[in-house]
């Protein structure tokens, strides 16, 4: 019994290692294919938030109208890696200068944001100042209040690791590829080095 005790209360000290960062990067296939490549992030989830629409679908989102932009939903052990890291990380994976939308995605639902929780709040301040004197410009990325999220369907969970062939301008690709023609033709990554040279810590990803 005492070690069925010590098993239990070390699952749930490991259970309540795990916490949410929501951030919104322009396309959340990218930003969810970057964060689950940092140590201690366990998952990477796809979706939307900050709008009025309960359960929205990608149609209604990149249409307009609902308030929702892309975001991606980051599940971490905190004695892995920390909020403050993840949220430099972030501003380092974006242009936080452009107010519009992200590389050749343009609108609302495009745009950038951390949805910090009363918690979160004065860490994501203080990463937005850091990043603003580390990169010499006005940083818009907005610090948000966290609001409902909500998941993306599976078509576009994991997008940038599936084997699935969909049809592209560039013919049939698997998901994986189709994802990387994308990228690169959507010069996320080109842009991101232009602004923040060798500490751009996904470009090429």
């Amino acid at each position: 019994m005492i070690v069925l005790g010590f098993l239990v209360q070390t699952k749930t000290s490991q259970a309540q290692q795990l916490e949410t960062l929501t951030v919104a990067g322009g396309c959340f296939w990218c930003v969810e294919a970057d964060f689950e490549k940092v140590k201690g992030v366990k998952e990477a989830v796809s979706g939307f938030t900050g709008g009025a629409v309960a359960n929205p679908t990608y149609k209604q989102v990149v249409a307009g109208g609902t308030g929702h932009i892309e975001a991606v939903q980051i599940t971490y052990d905190s004695s892995q890696v920390s909020a403050s890291t993840l949220m430099a990380l972030f501003f380092r994976s974006i242009d936080p200068t452009d107010a519009g939308g992200q590389f050749c995605d343009r609108g609302q639902s495009y745009t950038t944001a951390i949805f910090a929780t009363p918690d979160q709040q004065n860490a994501a301040q203080k990463a937005k100042a850091q990043a603003q004197v580390d990169l010499g410009q006005t940083v818009v990325t907005p610090i948000l209040q966290a609001s409902e999220f909500y998941p993306a369907d599976g078509y576009h969970q994991d997008y940038y690791k599936q084997r699935s062939i969909v049809l592209t301008r560039f013919g049939p690709k698997s998901k994986a590829n189709a994802y990387k023609a994308y990228r690169e033709a959507c010069g996320r990554d080109q842009r991101v080095r232009e602004l923040w040279g060798s500490a751009a810590p996904f470009a090429g990803s």
